[in-house]
């Protein structure tokens, strides 16, 4: 936990793992002073109402220090009349940004003469207004390092039932991915994938997907993290929401080759990695994404293994998921 100085009025900011770029940018920080003057962390601001309701910012990650104290009383107090409108007004439900993707710049919460010019000496370069270009190796080192927890209590049932509609389009997740993944798809009525052509990323062939006995298992849907994994790195101390949220997550699931994902069981990056070599950049940087988004740890070993898939491309945009993760 940490105060900030020059209180104006108490936030709550919880940093997003997906964008968090620094290991202070992480976990629930009290704040005591504007979300802009909070250096260097891309988090969302929660402001507290009696209520017990919330309004949620979008927050960039740069200090406005030096251009707002430049500016004296006059400016913060202005900044101050602001957030109070934000707690007296009706927009408790609210939210501005998206919770799984990149947050805004100040620029979309503040007047011009407000917004942030000037980057923390702590952010890394491009950050926050083009978080876009975030990478997956910048976000590897934000990740916990640490042993394997005991798989002791490990179930398939501890991560809910399989394929959830949690995108509520009316589609459970399978056919979901199914019909993400594969080409020249035909359904059954609007959601059931019954044929299409899988171009594999696990083995860089092509794979005829029909559905039925003996030819479904063809083309299996994997999780990126397996569940398994997860749950000896930190998923254990999930909630059942948000292990269900794991679970089907599409930024966790890819339709792969049957015969890969067996061999891959539930190896992580140290054991196992895609014979399809160039792949493979794609895919641990999914894996990064993951455990970012869901406060999951690394093995030494596979922090390792994945450094070096990512050091062999460092630009390696981290992707983003669609699925908003349940706070609790």
């Amino acid at each position: 936990m940490r105060e900030c100085p020059h209180p104006l009025i108490r936030l709550t900011v919880r940093c997003h793992p997906n964008s968090a770029l620094h290991p202070e940018a992480r976990g629930q920080y009290p704040i005591v002073r504007p979300a802009h003057l909070i250096a260097g962390l891309p988090c969302a601001v929660r402001v507290q109402r009696c209520a017990g309701r919330a309004v949620n910012m979008m927050a960039s990650a740069r200090t406005a220090s030096k251009k707002l104290l430049g500016r004296g009383r006059k400016t913060l107090g202005l900044v101050a009349l602001g957030v109070a409108v934000l707690l007296m007004g009706g927009l408790a439900n609210v939210v501005f940004g998206d919770d799984i993707g990149h947050p805004p710049s100040l620029a979309a919460t503040l007047t011009p003469t407000e917004a942030t010019t000037a980057p923390s000496p702590d952010a890394p370069e491009g950050t926050p207004d083009d978080l876009q270009n975030v990478t997956a190796l910048q976000t590897l080192d934000t990740l916990t390092v640490k042993g394997r927890a005991p798989k002791t209590g490990y179930s398939r049932e501890q991560f809910g039932p399989r394929w959830q509609d949690v995108d509520r389009n009316g589609c459970d997740t399978r056919n979901d991915i199914l019909a993400r993944d594969l080409t020249d798809i035909t359904r059954t009525g609007n959601c059931r994938v019954t044929t299409g052509t899988l171009d594999d990323p696990f083995t860089g062939q092509t794979i005829d997907f029909i559905r039925g006995q003996g030819t479904s298992e063809l083309v299996q849907i994997d999780h990126v993290v397996a569940l398994s994994d997860a749950w000896q790195k930190g998923a254990q101390q999930l909630s059942t929401d948000q292990r269900a949220s794991f679970a089907n997550d599409p930024l966790n699931l890819l339709a792969v080759d049957g015969s890969a994902n067996a061999q891959k069981g539930d190896g992580d990056a140290a054991t196992w990695l895609p014979k399809n070599r160039v792949f493979r950049c794609d895919y641990v940087a999914r894996q990064v994404a993951v455990k970012a988004a869901y406060s999951l740890w690394v093995t030494p070993a596979e922090h390792d293994a994945i450094t070096r898939v990512l050091n062999t491309c460092p630009d390696q945009p981290l992707p983003a998921s669609t699925l908003s993760v349940p706070s609790s």
